[in-house]
């Protein structure tokens, strides 16, 4: 179902993808596209694609800047509209992720997970998830991940459905879209 959906929302929204491509371009320049090795299903690396949504800027020591200071207006734009997202459609015709499931988060995370932690592994990561509905970025760490393994126990088509509806209605409202001071989501350093 998945690799079907993908492959026709890709297919359909094809000109929208364009357009946000050369949006991006020429707003923040090249590349368009924001590249990441992500952990996948049981933590399997794989090559997750965005949209870009901030500047390569650096420091005087060569350190990135803040995520606040390299995130751009239009940036903000596009991940509040979860536009930034639409190339994971891609990774989910590959293979790589769902359109539902525990957001695929960074490789630096894989030892810091609690053993109940680590079992947001044990299905494909998605473009949405049981997490981003009932919160997204706005969440404590230890809360999204309580959501995630929730979403392992019970996932089904039924469920993916009702997730699908919901992040609809979150992308509208612009719910959580950033932690709390934060202008994306502060960085996991482990559970308490």
């Amino acid at each position: 179902m998945d690799i079907g959906v993908a492959g026709v929302a890709l297919v359909a929204l094809s000109p929208v993808l364009l357009l946000l491509w050369l949006l991006v371009r020429r707003r923040m320049g090249s590349p368009a596209l924001f590249r990441q090795v992500r952990p996948g299903l049981h933590g399997r690396p794989f090559e997750m694609i965005k949209f870009r949504t901030m500047r390569d800027a650096t420091g005087p020591d060569g350190q990135p800047l803040p995520d606040s200071e390299r995130l751009t207006p239009f940036g903000r734009w596009l991940r509040a509209t979860s536009l930034d997202e639409l190339p994971e459609l891609w990774n989910v015709l590959k293979g790589d992720m769902s359109l539902v499931g525990p957001r695929p988060l960074l490789m630096e995370y894989l030892p810091r997970y609690s053993p109940e932690q680590a079992r947001r592994h044990e299905v494909r990561p998605g473009v949405t998830g049981w997490a981003q509905v009932n919160g997204r970025n706005a969440l404590t760490w230890e809360r999204k991940f309580e959501l995630d393994v929730w979403y392992v126990d019970r996932h089904n088509p039924w469920l993916d459905l009702k997730i699908l509806l919901l992040t609809v209605g979150r992308i509208i409202r612009k719910d959580g879209i950033s932690a709390p001071g934060s202008a994306t989501a502060e960085r996991f350093t482990g559970s308490d």
